[in-house]
């Protein structure tokens, strides 16, 4: 075999190569964040149903306590705690519930890794499409210039992958309640 069959062949090889293998793993990182979005969605779905249940036996409590204070059995130095601890309850159920966010943030930031696996997979095609174009006996100059074409078509793909995905999560920390992210 001559050594242009046997560049034009490696070539078509690697290519080749590159796009399944490429293909196949991105094919289980999109799996991976399937399955964290499910378990993700179902934790948070558990945690809000917890923190609401947690809210109703305080508001039940508070209830009954109200109750006690108002029959005049509670000292009056004592009311006044009690009434702050409500206060402090009632704040942190809030800040728990508000951190709850966080499920809308990871679910965008996974929509975006995904958005990107699919573009990847796409530039891996590319490949793929380019080494079943070329010829395994294929002159070096035509070999080049495949090459070169396909190596821009990477590059635009590329391009237009990043303009799409460009935004950024502006929410900094989940205590604000106002989570704005692209």
């Amino acid at each position: 075999m001559s050594k242009r069959k046997m560049l034009g062949s490696k070539v078509k090889q690697l290519l080749a190569g590159v796009s399944d293998h490429g293909v196949s793993h991105l094919l289980e990182v999109e799996t991976d964040l399937i399955q964290t979005t499910i378990l993700l969605a179902e934790a948070i779905e558990k945690l809000g149903t917890n923190f609401l249940d947690l809210h109703a036996s305080v508001l039940s409590q508070e209830e009954q306590i109200s109750i006690i204070v108002g029959a005049g059995q509670v000292p009056a130095e004592n009311v006044e705690r009690l009434t702050q601890i409500q206060a402090d309850i009632a704040l942190h159920i809030n800040k728990a519930v508000t951190s709850l966010q966080f499920q809308d943030l990871t679910n965008q930031l996974i929509s975006r890794t995904m958005q990107r696996s699919a573009g990847l997979r796409e530039l891996l095609n590319t490949l793929d499409v380019v080494g079943n174009v070329l010829s395994a006996d294929g002159e070096n100059e035509e070999i080049e210039g495949l090459l070169t074409e396909v190596t821009g078509k990477l590059e635009q793909q590329s391009v237009e992958l990043k303009n799409l995905l460009r935004k950024t999560v502006n929410q900094e920390h989940l205590n604000s309640g106002d989570i704005e992210l692209f």
